[in-house]
């Protein structure tokens, strides 16, 4: 699984809990994303049957389960009535299901909103609406770095991968007017919305962003976030439970509004990370009673009661939002994720119709190593090598050759 701040709180309260209760054992591989995504792939691949479970996404989930390597759900879920589907929010069973089957679970779902410290700002004079313009950040940006010692004006992924730079990256793109493909698969990655887009983030980042941003990922963001180092922090809804979390320094002094738009009524992302089962686990009725647990209401009031409510792995069911003890102790941002949540469109993230659902990704096999190559150079770019045109330039030739294997 991934090495986010909830997976890990999974890992301590596995043994005690699952494993008292079922008697199975569970054995965690825990990675950095770009590394437990290409370790999954190979192992999904080769349906070695080494692991049983992995957390996988709203993107891998529907183009794997049609390659055979993804273990169908929907009978366990059926017939598990503690676990309720009807629960999770149907935008995520719908992303996680392929054909009407069910080949995930999510274990917290989340879009993408922008934090900003509430003390700092006020010491700067500077206010932000509850749905900013991109241009109204950059404003922000420039006011507040440096009202603090060593403070920043925001972070921003800068680490190469479709899913660290390219999540963030691509919704701006989206808001601004471009895309990574027009609906007849024609790249548009140098069209001018497009280059827009990436040069208006590359100068904010540059300007006014985090130390080292081309090493800088949603952890390292965090991290810059809750000590101090940046104002700002556009990003996942899900990070908020660090972020209020009992030993976050920065708890209760953090405001949150929605995903900073350009052209675009909203501009937040869609995304989940699922439990699935490989095809070929040996252990597949074990493997559900986990995914069962991990997934369920009663995980969530586990957390709240031992770990604190914040830091429940939130965002996928309905009912996490009617329990008072959730909304007493997370109404700070319980409430703008929601909105998030309820105000994204997968189908039409931007101004002209996409080849694919998806928001901050398109949704085909080959979008993994575009993805990555192209925010590659981008993330060169914003270490201080080459220039966007150039970045761009080579990066629709690469799309474009996708593109002409869909048309």
């Amino acid at each position: 699984m991934v090495a986010n701040p909830q997976m890990t709180d999974l890992q301590s309260l596995t043994a005690e809990h699952f494993t008292a209760e079922t008697g199975i054992t569970v054995n965690y591989t825990v990675l950095p994303e770009n590394d437990m995504r290409a370790k999954a792939d190979i192992e999904f691949k080769n349906q070695a049957g080494q692991y049983d479970v992995a957390t996988l996404s709203n993107f891998e989930i529907p183009i794997w389960s049609q390659n055979g390597w993804l273990a169908d759900l929907t009978e366990y879920s059926a017939a598990d009535t503690s676990f309720n589907q009807a629960d999770i929010f149907p935008a995520f069973t719908q992303s996680l299901s392929t054909d009407g089957k069910i080949y995930g679970e999510p274990f917290y779902g989340e879009s993408s909103f922008l934090m900003y410290r509430t003390d700092v700002f006020e010491k700067a004079g500077v206010t932000l609406p509850d749905n900013p313009t991109w241009d109204e950040v950059a404003a922000a940006a420039e006011k507040v770095d440096g009202v603090e010692p060593g403070m920043k004006g925001i972070c921003l992924r800068g680490l190469p991968g479709w899913g660290q730079l390219g999540g963030p990256l691509t919704t701006v793109i989206n808001t601004f007017g471009g895309a990574w493909f027009d609906a007849d698969w024609n790249a548009l990655l140098d069209d001018p919305k497009t280059v827009e887009a990436v040069q208006f983030y590359t100068d904010l980042v540059k300007e006014h962003g985090e130390v080292s941003p081309s090493q800088a990922g949603f952890t390292e963001c965090l991290n810059n976030f809750v000590q101090g180092k940046v104002a700002m922090w556009y990003d996942a809804t899900s990070a908020a439970g660090s972020v209020e979390s009992a030993d976050s320094p920065v708890k209760g002094k953090v405001g949150y509004v929605q995903a900073p738009v350009k052209e675009t009524k909203a501009s937040g992302w869609l995304y989940t990370w699922a439990w699935a089962i490989q095809e070929a686990a040996k252990e597949k009725d074990a493997a559900w009673q986990f995914v069962s647990w991990a997934s369920s209401q009663q995980y969530e009031e586990l957390v709240g009661e031992e770990l604190g409510w914040p830091r429940v792995p939130s965002g996928k069911r309905a009912s996490t939002y009617s329990n008072p003890d959730y909304i007493a102790e997370a109404g700070a941002f319980s409430e703008p994720t929601l909105t998030a949540l309820q105000s994204v469109d997968p189908a039409n993230p931007g101004v002209q119709p996409r080849p694919t659902i998806g928001i901050q990704f398109v949704g085909i096999p080959e979008f993994t190593s575009l993805g990555d190559e192209v925010t590659a150079s981008l993330s060169q770019v914003l270490a201080g090598s080459g220039t966007v045109e150039d970045a761009l330039a080579a990066a629709q030739e690469a799309a474009q050759k996708v593109g002409d294997e869909y048309k």
